[in-house]
């Protein structure tokens, strides 16, 4: 099965680095794929699933959950400021926090709440125009700001350039994340979550190798 071929590769990735498999967490990214895919997943008995837009997953994830116990959802992708509320009560974490007006609002709603998902905040290691994240040069004083507001911040997340090599990124975001005290790692992919394993990813991120290509909507 796909889900556990990627499981070995894993294992084996973790193994070359030093690391126990246990210390890696496996998003399955079910983005854009049909329920039955998805349901096709849950049944091999994995939980932990991520998705990139919440009025996708706000169809989905509601009846899903209420037939499968333990589900551990991640949204993955952009998030809109009159989205938060919503997120905020259907993920348990989130990993694009990358912006002061979010994280103002998050720290509201889970005064409101009396909950907040674990939050990762997204960095635009390449510095590319057109992808959010926080740039490298202001990482260290947002996650001082979100530290001011109580967020619960766990990690860094990036997405690397697609024509630069990957593991220039993933070293540096696991630097900052050390030196900022976090050791949360959501960095890797389906090419490439191995590299990302070998520089400290606890979080990879894989969808197409497990589910097959996206059925766009």
């Amino acid at each position: 099965m796909a889900l556990q071929d990627i499981k070995d590769r894993i294992a084996k990735a973790c193994e070359e680095a030093g690391r126990a498999a246990e210390s890696v967490t496996l998003i399955a990214v079910s983005k854009v794929q049909p329920d039955a895919r998805v349901e096709a997943v849950l049944e091999e008995g994995h939980r932990c699933f991520g998705e990139n837009r919440v009025q996708e997953a706000q169809g989905k994830w509601p009846g899903f959950r209420e037939r499968f116990d333990g589900v551990d959802l991640h949204l993955i992708g952009p998030l809109q400021s009159n989205k938060t509320r919503v997120a905020m009560e259907l993920f348990d974490s989130i990993h694009t926090v990358d912006r002061p007006k979010i994280a103002a609002t998050i720290a509201r709603l889970s005064d409101e709440l009396g909950r907040c998902p674990e939050l990762f905040i997204q960095v635009n290691t390449g510095e590319e125009e057109q992808k959010a994240g926080c740039l490298p040069g202001e990482v260290d004083g947002f996650i001082a700001e979100c530290r001011m507001l109580s967020l619960p911040v766990k990690g860094l997340m990036c997405i690397p350039p697609v024509e630069e090599e990957p593991s220039l990124h993933f070293a540096l975001l696991a630097k900052m994340a050390e030196r900022n005290g976090l050791d949360g790692l959501s960095m890797g992919m389906s090419a490439d979550f191995e590299r990302a394993i070998a520089l400290g990813a606890t979080h990879i991120r894989v969808g197409s190798a497990i589910f097959g290509e996206r059925v766009p909507g």
